[in-house]
């Protein structure tokens, strides 16, 4: 997926002080003197765009499938979405032949977990795909919205991806407008996304006329609670929760314990027999031990092509024009080649 921000600033960071990780490759099979980009396609396209010939590289002596599963298990930074990982799978299907029980083993998962994954792939229109690759759509809000629209229909659900991206959608108001959709008859849904101007402007006046008060507030705070227990649960999904260490686990059940003593207050508060109406009460205000999310630092693997030069040589020559993006950034691998690269002939020093 591309992220604009982020590639920004790591074109400032290229700029300023060059380039301080290598990309990684693979010997190509079949061609002589080429390569295959496992991990650093934003480095080359940010690389592309100020104008420079050269990139740092360093080669792994190993099949190209199995640099692909040795990158993603080195990523330490941000989660994931299933979508990315269905990309992953069907790319280890479709072009090295893995099945779901080989799939399975090498995620150390179950094959039910490969299999869903995979459908999210099939269900989800290409044209669609393309732009959460390119971020107009987050990869989120796909996920949750699109692809059960996708299961009823396809047209429906093209149509509601075009107004997510024009009206550059997050999750909260993509979720409004497939509730809406949802619970509508086939007449209001067709309303709906005839005119999803009216749709929003609606849902704003709703929320602009909504009561203010304690009970507002209280509904808002308990909101604002789920989505930080969400967030926490999705930190520990799948390995990561391996890396929590003893004393860890203990600090965080304490923290838990807190949460569900200050709930069960809260609870007790609004129980009507008890009291006619919301007061306000003492709380505890403790902010936890969260963990911030880590910038990510990695690029996401494709394939494309280098050539190569001395067996040993590290620095090698964009042959794109400079400026160019590279045109697949997603968590599976493009199924074509972004450009080529050679050797730069008497290169005596590490590029920028």
């Amino acid at each position: 997926m591309r992220h604009p921000g982020r590639q920004r600033r790591l074109l400032a960071s290229l700029a300023e002080v060059g380039q301080q990780t290598p990309i990684v490759v693979v010997t190509a099979e079949g061609p002589a003197d080429r390569y295959v980009v496992i991990d650093g396609y934003k480095r080359i396209a940010a690389l592309e765009q100020l104008g420079r010939d050269t990139v740092e590289a360093v080669v792994w002596p190993m099949s190209e499938a199995a640099a692909v599963l040795l990158d993603r298990s080195l990523r330490l930074s941000e989660h994931e979405t299933a979508l990315e990982v269905g990309w992953l799978l069907a790319e280890l299907e479709q072009r090295f032949g893995y099945g779901l029980e080989e799939l399975a083993r090498r995620f150390d998962r179950s094959v039910s977990w490969v299999s869903r994954r995979l459908a999210l792939v099939e269900v989800l229109p290409e044209a669609i795909q393309q732009q959460v690759r390119e971020g107009k759509i987050p990869a989120q809000v796909a996920l949750k919205f699109l692809v059960p629209v996708a299961r009823q229909s396809l047209e429906d659900c093209q149509r509601m991806a075009a107004i997510f991206a024009q009206h550059h959608c997050d999750t909260r108001e993509a979720g409004q407008l497939y509730a809406a959709w949802r619970k509508g008859s086939p007449a209001i849904r067709q309303r709906i996304l005839d005119d999803p101007e009216l749709f929003f402007k609606a849902q704003r006046q709703a929320r602009e006329q909504a009561p203010a008060g304690t009970g507002a507030e209280l509904l808002r705070d308990l909101e604002m609670v789920v989505a930080i227990v969400n967030r926490a649960q999705r930190r520990l999904a799948g390995a990561a929760a391996t890396e929590v260490d003893d004393q860890q686990a203990k600090a965080a059940r304490y923290q838990i314990e807190r949460i569900q003593k200050q709930l069960h207050r809260i609870d007790e508060e609004i129980q009507p027999e008890k009291k006619p109406h919301v007061e306000p009460g003492t709380t505890d205000h403790d902010s936890g031990t969260e963990c911030a999310a880590r910038e990510q630092t990695r690029d996401r693997t494709g394939t494309g092509s280098l050539s190569r030069g001395r067996a040993k040589s590290s620095t090698i020559q964009l042959d794109n024009p400079a400026g160019t993006a590279s045109n697949r950034e997603g968590g599976a691998l493009p199924a074509t080649d972004p450009g080529a690269f050679r050797q730069v002939p008497e290169e005596s020093r590490a590029s920028p």
